[in-house]
């Protein structure tokens, strides 16, 4: 734990395997997470609407899946930092709007399964 799985619109510049380096360097250097337990995933999304109005426009969606137990305060730091992260790699063409978010998600604890091995 934690799962962050990034969503962009296709139509973005974006570098996803420096994208989800940084943004999980930005959760190691959080100090509450296990350098060894942040796993991340981007998807680039080639078919999106964004509104309804014939402008050129994309996204970046994070999403940081975790276990519950963490206060208001952390969650909300740990979604500026995210934010504050993905900002500066995510770029659009000239004339584009473009918005960025973090969403936290808590994990129900009782449901979730987990196994770790070296192999």
């Amino acid at each position: 734990m934690p799962h962050l799985t990034l969503e962009y619109s296709a139509n973005l510049s974006l570098d996803p395997a420096a994208g989800l380096a940084a943004l999980n360097r930005c959760l190691a250097d959080s100090g509450l997470f296990e350098e060894a337990d942040i796993k991340s995933r981007a998807l680039a999304l080639d078919i999106f609407c964004v509104g309804t109005a014939a402008t050129p426009r994309a996204f970046a969606h994070a999403k940081l899946s975790l276990m519950p137990g963490r206060s208001m305060d952390t969650r909300k730091q740990l979604a500026d930092s995210l934010l504050a992260a993905l900002s500066p790699l995510v770029q659009a063409a000239p004339g584009t709007e473009l918005q960025l978010c973090v969403e936290l998600f808590e994990i129900d604890r009782a449901s979730y399964a987990k196994e770790s091995r070296r192999v």
